[in-house]
Formats: structure tokens, C-alpha cells, sequence
């Protein structure tokens, strides 16, 4: 029997506890879930360690993470500030487009309208270039792995920053290939000088700006020089430069590297609808560069990778930039506002270019999580080797976070900050 916009829209608006479409779609919270899963920390209220997994498909639903949830007094709904999700989910456009492509549910995405080709075309137009630039992935997590499957090995290992997002370094430790992790700068940001200290013969470096935990952004001058320097010490080294947080990004020196990309040998940019476009539950990303960069991924993805569904959000998403604008403006503000409450706590939050914060808050990650965890505030897991000093904080609403400062300010009071995790 055929499903109608009516039966959807009931199936997930029947009781007042169903999660909303826009929830459905934004999957909060499977990001932290998912890392902490595949670090082996199901069972703990917090920490992977760096490199078993991406943790945010790119974030844990229950208070407590994905082990025992904590008991919460009757009617608290869990905060969950620990993926990096877009709180709101996507615009109308976006779920419109959804609920109208039900009649094709049953076309695969090649035959569907539009189809995957269509989504190649409407990316390519945006930045000025031609589909075949262009590959399509299951969340810019399958072009990640993809990368690291087809440009890494045994003898040309992966070079990458410590603490980043951990799926290249996870796919590559479980494939056997050799890592070398570069401590981040003193400013949080990655080490690119000392990353070229390491980089010949390398299959790939991955470069994440604004890189996830640190929340830190490279100016375009800079990742154009590291890109130079790399092609002058090792010409065959594959540069992967991921902006999965590109449109949150407020540093006036930063722009995105995707022209650079498309003008340079072995460099490519990733990016992802699962952030700011609030579909991390619609599992949507591409990579862009040169034909002979991205050809070598196109030959490994999986296929039919994407949905029909997300063909048409994605699209949609892209034709209402209005809804992004607002959406960099909302999360602006409440980071402003987060990062102030911190501040005033005596904390030390890094300067942040995403929707989410990293930030010394005078304690081991794990205390701060399971505190605030009890009463009801999820937030991120461990990043080694600043496990025993900071705590990574996603941007929730305005009401949502105005909730999780006065759980902060009970769990905190005014604290003296340590320094290092690690050690610096």
C-alpha cells in the first residue's frame, strides 16, 4: 500500500515524544555514538581515542553517552551539544523536497529525477567547473575512507593532525597502513610547518580546516603555501583538504581551497551536507578537484552510495542559500554567548571557526562529561592528548545552550584551567 505525505508526516508527529522530520534528518547524536563505539568506549560515558573513527557519521543520544544512560529526573530531556550537528535540521525547502520525491522511492538514484548526475551537475555549477570534477559520496565520511583506500599503503602512509576528525586515521590503522600524527600548534591550529617535516613519501595528508576537535581555521595564504611546499617536497603526495565546517567559518583570512584544488595536481577538498545544511541523517557529501585527482575515488565508491531522497535535499539545499546565511548568523551568535559564559567560568576556549567549541575547562574530559551528564547536557568525547584538560562542546539553540551554560556554571563554579592533556 503506497505511503502519502499525510502518513509520513503522521507516522512521526503521532505522540509528543516522536522525534520531528528535521530531527529524523539532522540525526543528532549519532556522531559521538558511533566514534565512541568504534574506539571501544561503548561502555564508558565518554572517550575515543583518536583515530577509531569519525564520531561525527559526523556525535550520543542518551545522557551518559553510549554505555548506561544517567537517570534524569522525569520530563528532562537530554541536551545533546556532542556532534556537531545543525540543531534545527534543514529549512522547508529541504523537507519538502523530501516528502514530494515519495513516488520515487522506488527508482534507483541513477534513473530517479532528479538523478545522482543532476546533484554532480547543480555541485559543479556552484563552484564554476564540470561534474566529472566532482564525486559523490555517503556523507564526505565514504570519501574519507575512499581516499585513504586509494592513495595510502603498507609503504606510503598517511600524515595527519593530532587531535582531528579520526576516520582517515582510524580506516588507516585498521588497514595496516603507517600514521604519522603532528601535534597541533600552540594555538590549537594544525601544525602545518611541522607536517612537512614528515611528508615526503607520504600517500596522503589530511588537512582538516577548520579542523574538528579544535575548532581552529587555516587563512587561505597559508593552506596555498603548505600546498605549494608539499607538491615542491614530495610531487606524488595527495593533499586532502576537508571543510566539512566551511560555512561556519568567520575568520576574514579564510576562503575555501576549492578553486585551489581544481588548479593543482593531488589536491582535492571534501565537504559535507551532514553540518550546516542540517542533514547528517540523509548520510550526503562530495569530494572536488581535478579529473585525474577524483577519478581514482569514483572507482571505489560504493555504488548507488546516495539516495533518492538525498539527491533532492541536497539540491533543494543548495537553492536556498537564505537558509544557510541564517544559519551561520544563528550559531554566530550562540557560540558568541557560549564562549563568553566560558570565559567568565575562567575557561579557555580556543578561537572557533565551527559549531562547536574546544575549550580547557580545568579537569579530565571524562569528569566534565559524566557531571554534566547527570544532569541531562551530553557533550564530546575524549581527543587525546588533551583528554585530561578539554572538553569539546557542539552549539545547540539559544534555549538549549542557555540550559547547558547553567549546568557548566554548577559543574565548573570558577575553575583555574590546567594546561596540556597531554602536554604540549
Amino acid at each position: 500500500m503506497p505511503v502519502t505525505r499525510r502518513d509520513f508526516l503522521s507516522l512521526v508527529r503521532t505522540r509528543r515524544d516522536e522525534l520531528s522530520i528535521a530531527e529524523v534528518i539532522a540525526s543528532r547524536g549519532h556522531e559521538e555514538l558511533m566514534a565512541m563505539q568504534a574506539s571501544g568506549a561503548a561502555g564508558q560515558a565518554g572517550g575515543g581515542q583518536a583515530g577509531q573513527g569519525r564520531g561525527g557519521g559526523r556525535g550520543g543520544g542518551r545522557a551518559g553517552g553510549a554505555g548506561a544512560p544517567a537517570a534524569l529526573p522525569e520530563g528532562v530531556e537530554v541536551i545533546r551539544i556532542s556532534s556537531n550537528e545543525n540543531p534545527l535540521g534543514p529549512g522547508k525547502a529541504v523537507l519538502d523536497s523530501i516528502v514530494g520525491k515519495f513516488p520515487e522511492a522506488g527508482r534507483y538514484p541513477f534513473n530517479s529525477t532528479p538523478s545522482e548526475g543532476k546533484l554532480a551537475e547543480t555541485i559543479a555549477a556552484l563552484h564554476k567547473t564540470k561534474p566529472e570534477n566532482v564525486v559523490l559520496g555517503g556523507g564526505s565520511q565514504e570519501i574519507l575512507k575512499s581516499a585513504i583506500r586509494t592513495f595510502t599503503s603498507p609503504f606510503r602512509p598517511l600524515v595527519t593532525g593530532a587531535p582531528t576528525f579520526e576516520n582517515c586515521t582510524g580506516q588507516a590503522r585498521k588497514m595496516g597502513h603507517p600514521v604519522y600524527e603532528v601535534k597541533v600548534d600552540s594555538q590549537f591550529r594544525i601544525n602545518l610547518e611541522d607536517m612537512l617535516t614528515v611528508v615526503r613519501g607520504a600517500g596522503l595528508v589530511f588537512l582538516n580546516n577548520p579542523n574538528n576537535p579544535t575548532a581552529t581555521v587555516h587563512g587561505l595564504k597559508s593552506v596555498a603555501d603548505f600546498v605549494e611546499r608539499v607538491r615542491r617536497i614530495s610531487p606524488d603526495t595527495v593533499i586532502l583538504i576537508d571543510e566539512a565546517y566551511h560555512e561556519y567559518v568567520t575568520d576574514p583570512e579564510y576562503q575555501t581551497a576549492i578553486p585551489l584544488a581544481l588548479a593543482t595536481p593531488n589536491v582535492f577538498v571534501a565537504r559535507t551536507f551532514s553540518k550546516a545544511f542540517g542533514m547528517a541523517g540523509m548520510r550526503i557529501g562530495y569530494a572536488i578537484g581535478s579529473l585525474d585527482t577524483v577519478k581514482p575515488l569514483a572507482r571505489v565508491k560504493m555504488p548507488y552510495n546516495i539516495s533518492v531522497f538525498g539527491i533532492a535535499a541536497s539540491i533543494a539545499a543548495l537553492g536556498d542559500p537564505k537558509h544557510i546565511e541564517a544559519e551561520r548568523a544563528r550559531n554566530t551568535e550562540v557560540r558568541a554567548m557560549t564562549t563568553k559564559a566560558l570565559v567568565d567560568l575562567g575557561c579557555k576556549p580556543t578561537a572557533s571557526n565551527g559549531n562547536f567549541i574546544f575549550v580547557d575547562v580545568g579537569q579530565p574530559a571524562a569528569t566534565f562529561r559524566a557531571a554534566c551528564a547527570k544532569q541531562g547536557v551530553n557533550v564530546g568525547r575524549d581527543f587525546p592528548p588533551f583528554e585530561g584538560s578539554h572538553a569539546r562542546i557542539s552549539i545547540g539553540t539559544k534555549a538549549e545552550m542557555e540550559r547547558a551554560i547553567t549546568v557548566f556554571r554548577d559543574v565548573l563554579r570558577p575553575v583555574a584551567p590546567v594546561g596540556g592533556g597531554g602536554g604540549r
